[in-house]
């Protein structure tokens, strides 16, 4: 243990995360030994922290709450049940803060009396399962990704598919379209980039975490999308980085706003999310998908934390800031063997800022 009060996240873990758990999944994380320069109230577990919602970052989060064990005697419980549940679970007051990958827009969070702010920021990334086609071999336009997903591509072999991948034999082999079953943060940023780039799924299908899929079977959750995928032949579905990468998937290289066939790596999500700016975003609303440059990664986004701006509990509300204190300043290094992009250091300064003016109890700031 540091004998500051910064927790030095390279620290080895006691126990691995499991970002592949269901659906559903109650990470709940005791934590028993106080660091130095906590708070008593924190030191002494000011009861539980409760969250819920996106799948997105579950991975990440469930390693953030791993390590953070080893320091201080919080105990966390989050819920891992979609970007829709969350944001439902905090505007009911049912959990301490929600997790979303979909941002609420300005006026909605004042409506409801919340903040907003970015915790992480990933890939999502189209996954397939065909016979004989090896992972970054496939490659895929922004239209017949489209197509795929709208159920107006129905063999692998099909023409324009080929067109596209001369030297790769592809079979003749049925396609099956797989999504999410769920409201989803991971499907509003994925129906947001199909919409971006393809007309006629802007005014068929539109972008949601929910939406009315043209074809296709549902998965619960990022790892029911990437359990089907992996048993169906032909299969071709959406997930979070993190996932295809747990499960083996294979996924396409997909061709980018400046015409550039790119793969999904924490260098092209860094590409895309250097064009965010986020001094001009309102409740830090910023949408990453189709940005340019040549090795931007066209699938990004961000994921969010929701909180109440009136915090009934002064000593619970500052435990769990200082949970998401220690994972900006600490975990960066996790972060980015997960293959997420850390929020940058002058986005948390625009964050911590936010905490110091618009987080209060009993009408005192909690952030000081």
């Amino acid at each position: 243990m540091q004998k500051s009060g910064r927790v030095d996240a390279r620290k080895p873990c006691r126990q691995r995360g499991t970002g592949g758990m269901v659906l559903g999944l109650i990470l709940a994380v005791c934590l028993s030994l106080p660091i130095a320069g906590v708070t008593s109230a924190f030191a002494a577990g000011a009861e539980t922290i409760s969250g819920a919602g996106a799948t997105f970052p579950y991975p990440l989060y469930s390693k953030w709450a791993t390590r953070y064990n080893q320091y201080t005697s919080l105990k966390m419980q989050y819920q891992a049940i979609g970007s829709g549940g969350g944001m439902a679970q905090i505007k009911a007051k049912a959990v301490n803060f929600g997790a979303s990958d979909e941002p609420m827009k300005h006026e909605e969070l004042d409506k409801e009396g919340l903040v907003q702010f970015p915790m992480i920021m990933g890939g999502v990334v189209p996954v397939v399962n065909i016979e004989g086609v090896r992972k970054g071999k496939l490659r895929l336009t922004p239209e017949l990704l489209a197509d795929l997903f709208l159920g107006k591509i129905k063999k692998w072999n099909d023409r324009r598919i080929l067109a596209v991948n001369p030297n790769l034999r592809l079979p003749d082999q049925d396609v099956t379209v797989v999504h999410r079953a769920d409201g989803s943060g991971t499907t509003w940023i994925f129906t947001n980039y199909l919409s971006k780039v393809s007309e006629e799924w802007k005014e068929k299908v539109g972008n949601g975490k929910s939406v009315s899929w043209p074809a296709g079977v549902g998965g619960k959750g990022n790892p029911g999308v990437a359990a089907l995928v992996k048993k169906t032949d032909g299969a071709i579905g959406y997930v979070e980085f993190a996932y295809a990468l747990q499960e083996r998937l294979k996924f396409p290289l997909l061709q980018n706003k400046a015409g550039k066939f790119v793969a999904p790596t924490i260098r092209t999500f860094q590409a895309s999310a250097a064009n965010a700016d986020w001094e001009n975003a309102p409740g830090f609303y910023i949408v990453l998908t189709d940005q340019p440059g040549d090795e931007s990664w066209p699938i990004t986004g961000a994921s969010y934390i929701l909180v109440h701006k009136d915090q009934p509990e002064a000593a619970k509300a500052e435990s769990m800031l200082k949970f998401f204190d220690w994972c900006f300043k600490n975990g960066a290094e996790l972060a980015i063997d997960l293959h997420y992009v850390p929020i940058p250091s002058k986005v948390y300064a625009m964050v911590e800022a936010t905490w110091k003016k618009q987080v209060t109890a009993g009408g005192e700031p909690v952030w000081k």
